[in-house]
């Protein structure tokens, strides 16, 4: 699965097939993914003793397999594209393992930060660490490139947002870049906190999502000072391949051409069709400066 978008589409990374939520699991909480309704937690985190449940992972023992999936993916690849190893930030995590799933206001998780905020400053802080040697263990396996996952991040405003996930994402990417790999950060729904995201973490590539507008965040971060990623709103794909061409285009020309990995602003939606995906890799392959 790791290497179909390269031997399909043609892309210039691939990056590996797995899941933020291995790392819950391996701490010891029963994670299924169900047709229809997606992953979920059996006993999310409610009471003090599931917190105190959790076991800390060593990620050579608890997530080896994902280790071996980059060592193979890494050794079939042959050089030809570099290798992505990614993992969630401590502020998703937990709030997946709090709210069991998915959630539309993250009531749960947020509650915690209300009524006990410092059992989440503890367990987001012991989530930095065990992301930040998961990450390092992956570039280790083979990973060229990391990336972290803040996926919920649009779910704080800016007072909690700096409290509780900027802190805790910044110590995950600094140990992650102990490995010497370049770290990519992308928090969706924070596009407000650009300058900030970079300045904390300090990461080398920020990922922009398709609510923010790409040449404003090539202004607030000149190519000069960071990379940036992204940023084409997915369903832009359900186009036409020449509707896909030109929006692509445009998507580029208001990055500037230096510093920038052409994505999507955010995940490929499931029923896109596989020519749509390659007529969007074509535009960026086509366009120049």
């Amino acid at each position: 699965v790791t290497l179909q978008p390269v031997h399909l589409i043609g892309v210039d990374a691939a990056i590996i097939f797995s899941d933020i939520l291995v790392l819950p699991q391996a701490m010891g909480m029963r994670l299924s993914v169900d047709e229809g309704i997606g992953p979920r937690f059996h006993q999310p985190l409610r009471a003090s003793s599931d917190f105190e449940r959790l076991r800390d992972v060593d990620p050579e023992e608890g997530l080896g397999y994902v280790l071996d999936a980059l060592r193979l993916a890494r050794r079939e690849l042959e050089e030809r594209v570099p290798l992505i190893g990614f993992a969630g930030a401590p502020w998703t995590l937990m709030s997946y393992m709090i709210e069991g799933s998915g959630s539309k206001s993250f009531s749960r998780a947020k509650r915690l930060l209300v009524e006990s905020p410092s059992r989440a400053h503890s367990l987001l802080a012991r989530l930095a660490q065990l992301v930040g040697r998961f990450l390092v263990a992956q570039v280790k396996a083979g990973a060229q490139v990391v990336q972290l996952f803040d996926s919920w991040s649009g779910a704080l405003g800016p007072r909690d947002f700096r409290e509780f996930a900027l802190p805790y994402l910044r110590d995950a990417v600094r140990i992650a870049r102990t490995a010497g790999a370049p770290v990519i950060v992308f928090c969706p729904g924070a596009g407000w906190a650009l300058e900030e995201i970079a300045a904390k973490t300090e990461a080398e590539v920020i990922g922009v999502d398709w609510h923010t507008d790409a040449a404003d965040a090539r202004r607030r971060l000149p190519a000069s000072r960071v990379a940036l990623q992204g940023n084409l709103d997915p369903c832009w794909l359900y186009a036409q391949p020449h509707q896909i061409r030109e929006t692509t285009q445009q998507m580029l020309g208001a990055f500037g051409g230096r510093g920038h990995i052409a994505n999507l602003g955010h995940g490929i939606l499931p029923d896109i069709p596989v020519a749509h995906a390659r007529a969007f890799v074509d535009a960026v392959r086509e366009w120049r400066a």
